[in-house]
């Protein structure tokens, strides 16, 4: 056999411990790891120099934005973005314009993505307004479903928990996941218009609006609302220490529920919204330090399932506008979740093997990514590189995201991402896209049984 390519000299991960090993990829799969002199031919071989390979990087909440919102990214810059910043394949968000929520909607959100897409991307649908179409959503190719709870984005009324319940049930009978932006519309609303007549339109104000209550009590309502629907619930950005303890009874009690948590909330207090300013604002916001720590103790005991970067990339100048309220609320974090968590591996604060279950192992479970989430021979030959000593400074004008900000502005930090590999083609090369966009593939849901 002569494979298309052999990856030799490498550290490889592989279930909780490192291997001196190689690696050989025949079309775009994993054919062989062993060692070196076990290696068949092949038509490219690279030499790693002893860098970190993990199996590639999962993002499972990300927006793309493109079409009517290609200002503000597009399917070529975001997944620049994200091979730059680790990420092998990534799961794109709803709320576009228009919302994808149909299936002609969907269909040509894929035709738009396979000519531009440097990485693997799945695409969510938002709910449509005839639940009898999420069948034909699933087995068109939606990756799941995202449910916003602080405001109406899709067709189900978000108010209506009879119309919920059957939404639930409806997705249950696909086998899909709804992904739950968990604040509660009724209390955010009344508190944002209480705040804008007493003309109260500062960053401190929006906290004030966005409590923890507020999200505790749509998890509460989603989660009773949810029972007896067989639907797998995935409550996105959790925020508060009550919202994480209700997850876990929840857990407990056997079910079908996982979270996710931003690096952001991880690392990130209300303090910095206020030192930050605009640029801080997303919903649900910055929590005190007490919360903060008890989501870092979540991810540290498993308690949390993933990591996701949740990037939501708009223009500076929709970023710092003079009212609050007019803000659009989101910041940028493909290009740097991995090295800030990559420091917290350096610093002993998080093992090696919880950031690859987070990143990698537990997105590739719970949406159902069957030839993803693992090196082992057969899966995709998604590869993520790290040169795991290599400290230095981020620096948001040489994003490749359209958006140019971060709040980790020139912060430092230890490990990179240096290559990667997607379906066995090297993508990213030391900071620089080396591959022609389309280079990547849409998923599409294969469990369908039409």
């Amino acid at each position: 056999m002569i494979a298309d390519l052999v990856l030799n000299n490498a550290k490889v991960y592989i279930k909780g411990e490192i291997f001196e090993c190689s690696i050989a990829v025949e079309e775009g799969k994993y054919a062989k790891i062993g060692k070196q002199p076990q290696m068949p031919s092949a038509d490219q071989k690279i030499d790693l120099h002893s860098m970190l390979v993990l199996p590639g990087l999962i993002d499972e909440h990300v927006h793309l934005r493109d079409e009517g919102k290609a200002y503000k990214e597009d399917f070529i810059s975001g997944t620049s973005a994200a091979a730059v910043g680790g990420f092998t394949t990534v799961l794109d968000m709803p709320n576009n314009q228009p919302v994808t929520n149909s299936v002609e909607a969907l269909k040509n959100r894929f035709e738009v993505a396979k000519k531009r897409v440097l990485v693997n991307v799945g695409v969510y649908s938002e709910f449509p307004e005839n639940l009898m179409e999420l069948s034909r959503l699933r087995c068109g190719g939606a990756i799941g479903f995202k449910l916003f709870m602080g405001n109406q984005i899709g067709g189900l009324n978000i108010d209506d928990d009879q119309a919920l319940k059957a939404g639930f049930r409806a997705v249950g009978e696909t086998g899909a996941v709804v992904a739950v932006h968990a604040e509660d519309r009724g209390q955010v609303s009344c508190s944002e218009q209480h705040f804008k007549k007493a003309k109260c339109n500062g960053v401190k104000d929006f906290l004030l609006a966005h409590t923890e209550q507020a999200e505790v009590q749509a998890i509460e309502r989603v989660l009773r609302i949810s029972e007896d629907t067989n639907v797998c619930l995935h409550f996105c950005h959790i925020t508060s220490k009550q919202g994480l303890e209700i997850i876990r009874e929840a857990k407990k009690a056997g079910k079908k529920v996982t979270c996710e948590v931003t690096p952001n909330h991880l690392l990130l207090t209300s303090a910095d919204t206020a030192r930050l300013g605009m640029i801080a604002i997303m919903a649900p916001p910055l929590r005190d330090s007490v919360h903060r720590e008890a989501l870092l103790k979540g991810v540290i005991q498993g308690d949390i399932d993933t990591i996701g970067s949740d990037h939501a990339p708009h223009t500076f100048e929709e970023k710092t506008v003079g009212n609050v309220w007019d803000v659009k609320v989101g910041t940028p974090g493909l290009e740097t979740t991995l090295p800030l968590m990559l420091t917290l591996v350096k610093k002993k604060m998080l093992t090696l093997q919880r950031l690859v279950e987070v990143f990698v192992e537990k997105p590739a479970e719970i949406y159902g990514l069957t030839n993803k989430g693992t090196l082992e021979n057969g899966k995709d030959a998604d590869l993520t590189i790290i040169d795991y000593k290599q400290n230095w400074i981020i620096d948001a004008s040489k994003f490749k995201s359209k958006a140019k900000f971060s709040l980790y502005n020139k912060w430092e930090v230890i490990g990179k991402p240096v290559k990667t590999f997607v379906n066995g083609v090297l993508i990213m090369d030391e900071g620089e896209i080396i591959a022609k966009p389309g280079s990547g593939r849409v998923i599409q849901n294969s469990n369908c049984e039409n």
